[in-house]
Order: structure tokens, then C-alpha cells, then sequence
């Protein structure tokens, strides 16, 4: 099997485990939790995004790693990673944290998409020799990543009970 496919098999399969053990066992929690509490604990998760400005450590990825994909990769995350810390540093100004939380997850969501655009691009799977010790990244972080901007989307859109919102206090602070 060549390099290429397997990183590709790689990618599709990262999916399963992260959707079979949030299914089982995040999801449950989140869902039960007010919004607040549930966006705060996908903020925390993201706010490791700074993470990313790994690709463009000489050494870690190889020198052959197009600059086009590891450049906006890095910064991209990095600029999650800090709105997700904003979102989490506002989290008693409701209306910050609100935007925060938004800024977050369409900045997320749109750095996922772009990278995975650039990757096909790029034919990152061929290369993905160059990843280095960054390889782990898309295969493993990346789909966790993910789930929890379509998670954040939903529970943003979901409707609260009266009854939430009046006891997490979120109806004086919205």
C-alpha cells in the first residue's frame, strides 16, 4: 500500500473512534449541561490549537511540506487557539463571550475546510511523508476538532428550556 493511500485511510478512519467515543460518552454530558458549561468545555479543547504553529518548526516537518498548506495551517490554528482563550477569559461578560465563542468556531470551521482544500491541492496524502512528527495531527486531533465545531454550531442553534436559561443566569446576561 502506497503512502499516499494509506495516509488517506488515515484520515477517513480518524473519524470513527472520536464519533463512536463522543457518541458514548461526551455527547451525553454536553447535551445535559447549559450552554455555557458545554461551550466552555469545547472552548478548552480549541484553546490547545496554538499547537498548530508546529508545521512551520524547521525539523519537526519536513523541508519538502509545501509552505502553502503548513503556513495557513499554523496560523490558522494559532488564531483558533486564541479566540478560543478570549472565549474562555470572557466567559463573565456574556456578550463577549458569546462573540468569542461564534468567532471561534467559524474561524475553526473555515480553517478545517481551507486545510483540507489545500491539502487536495497540494496532494498532501502523497507527501504526507513530510508531515514529520506532525503526522498525528490531522489523523488524530484534527476529526476530534471537528466534531466539536459541528457540536458548538448545534448548541448554539438549540433551544434552551425557560427554566436553563433562568437558572444559568443567561437570560439579564444576553
Amino acid at each position: 500500500m502506497s503512502p499516499a493511500t494509506v495516509f488517506q485511510i488515515h484520515l477517513v478512519l480518524g473519524y470513527i473512534p472520536w464519533l463512536l467515543c463522543f457518541s458514548a460518552y461526551v455527547w451525553p454530558r454536553l447535551k445535559s449541561m447549559d450552554s455555557v458549561e458545554a461551550q466552555r468545555a469545547i472552548a478548552t479543547l480549541h484553546s490547545f490549537r496554538f499547537f498548530g504553529l508546529v508545521f512551520i518548526v524547521p525539523g519537526v516537518v519536513g523541508p519538502n511540506l509545501p509552505a502553502g498548506f503548513a503556513t495557513f495551517a499554523a496560523y490558522g490554528d494559532f488564531a483558533v487557539g486564541l479566540l478560543a482563550m478570549l472565549a474562555l477569559l470572557t466567559v463573565r461578560m456574556r456578550p463577549l463571550f458569546w462573540l468569542f465563542v461564534v468567532a471561534f468556531n467559524l474561524v475553526g470551521t473555515a480553517d478545517i475546510l481551507i486545510d483540507y482544500y489545500h491539502g487536495n491541492q497540494l496532494d498532501l496524502p502523497a507527501l504526507a511523508g513530510e508531515l514529520g512528527a506532525t503526522y498525528w495531527i490531522p489523523i488524530i486531533y484534527v476529526p476530534v476538532l471537528t466534531i466539536t465545531h459541528f457540536v458548538a454550531f448545534y448548541l448554539l442553534v438549540r433551544p434552551q428550556p425557560e427554566a436553563v436559561r433562568s437558572l444559568t443566569g443567561d437570560t439579564a446576561a444576553s
